[in-house]
């Protein structure tokens, strides 16, 4: 059984009251689309992150996307993003018909290396996308000085980062819109497909409310284009509703996770190379993923898989710039040195709030007899 299906099915037994009454709600009201719901979770998270506006949306993706959109990027603009993330940051950005500029990662951290994003910047640069990766932030200090400087726009990806902070300020809250997936497997995750945007920025939030619903602002009436149907699903947001309220108690389960990890392996990192997530100063981790690393990656998940029955995932096996589909960027291999050198060494050790203790021991265990046995 995946770690995923594990997850869903403890996280759904446990919670399966409150769940199965949020569906009779929204059942019940006769209201389905864009209603009392969609609008209640969008005051409650704006509330949850101390910012003016959230707009609930179909999937991380749009979120991106329509971030994006919002705060004036388009056709042939670039934006510089990462290619250590998954593929949907970047495919948001292609599709909008800008084009995505790489910068490589930090070694120590694999976020945004944000040294180099100046050095990407040309006449044609609109805005940045820092992606919060495996549940810890970017520098953002750093960005916003030089989105301030260099008149750029500055869009957070947190599809990974929910109730992260840095510096005291919750991922989300540093930039002038920041794209949030509810994907079920995300630290605050709905029972199918949502997302959100948030932004500080009144007209901002105006956009985002005319591009999620075809670009009308009065019924059957589209003001302006472009326009999209992406609107939260009404189930979804009363389900997420529910959850927000759960939301610290299942990052402080992701660290108590970790912690066990760092209690049964770190002794690890010096004598056989394995190498546990770094928390970068001024980073509260809400452990999204646990990403470890080891230059025999390949080697170890082969042998965990077949003597113990214990199959791993890796976030990511391919940099975004070596995929065929992103080709047409140009991207040469080998100008992202340590993206390309992580992609072959970072796996990730089961994480979910309620992973149970004896499930876990036997994961550290394994990990432990696999990487003293090389």
């Amino acid at each position: 059984m995946t770690t995923y299906v594990w997850s869903y099915l403890l996280e759904y037994e446990r919670e399966r009251a409150d769940i199965l009454d949020a569906v009779q709600k929204v059942f019940a009201s006769g209201s389905l689309i864009l209603g009392q719901s969609v609008e209640n979770f969008e005051t409650e998270y704006a509330r949850y992150h101390g910012i003016a506006h959230c707009v609930g949306v179909d999937n991380g993706t749009n979120a991106v996307k329509l971030a994006l959109e919002s705060v004036g990027v388009g056709r042939d603009d670039e934006v510089v993003t990462v290619s250590n993330t998954a593929a949907p940051t970047v495919l948001a950005i292609d599709e909008i018909g800008a084009r995505p500029v790489f910068v490589d990662v930090r070694d120590e951290d694999y976020l945004m290396d944000t040294d180099l994003v100046e050095a990407a910047v040309t006449p044609r640069t609109k805005a940045i996308v820092p992606v919060h990766l495996y549940g810890q932030c970017v520098d953002m200090t750093a960005l916003r000085e030089l989105a301030d400087r260099r008149g750029l726009k500055l869009v957070e990806d947190c599809a990974q980062a929910h109730g992260a902070r840095r510096d005291g300020r919750l991922a989300g809250t540093m930039s002038d819109a920041a794209a949030f997936s509810f994907y079920p497997t995300k630290v605050l995750g709905a029972y199918g497909d949502g997302g959100a945007v948030v932004t500080h920025d009144d007209e901002t939030a105006r956009a985002l409310r005319r591009l999620r619903y075809y670009g009308m602002e009065e019924v059957y009436y589209v003001t302006r284009t472009p326009g999209h149907n992406s609107r939260l699903d009404e189930v979804q947001a009363e389900i997420l509703r529910r959850k927000l309220t759960r939301l610290d108690a299942y990052v402080a389960g992701r660290r108590a996770v970790a912690q066990r990890y760092v209690d049964g392996l770190a002794d690890l990192t010096d004598s056989h190379g394995l190498e546990l997530p770094v928390v970068t100063d001024g980073n509260e981790h809400v452990f999204y993923v646990y990403v470890v690393r080891h230059p025999r990656r390949d080697e170890i998940i082969k042998r965990l898989r077949d003597g113990y029955d214990i199959s791993l995932n890796i976030s990511y096996p391919w940099p975004v710039h070596t995929m065929t589909g992103f080709a047409h960027l140009g991207v040469v291999s080998g100008s992202l040195p340590v993206t390309e050198r992580l992609a072959g060494e970072i796996f990730s050790l089961p994480m979910y709030p309620s992973l149970p203790h004896d499930l876990q021991d036997r994961v550290i265990e394994a990990v432990r007899e696999v990487i003293t046995g090389l």
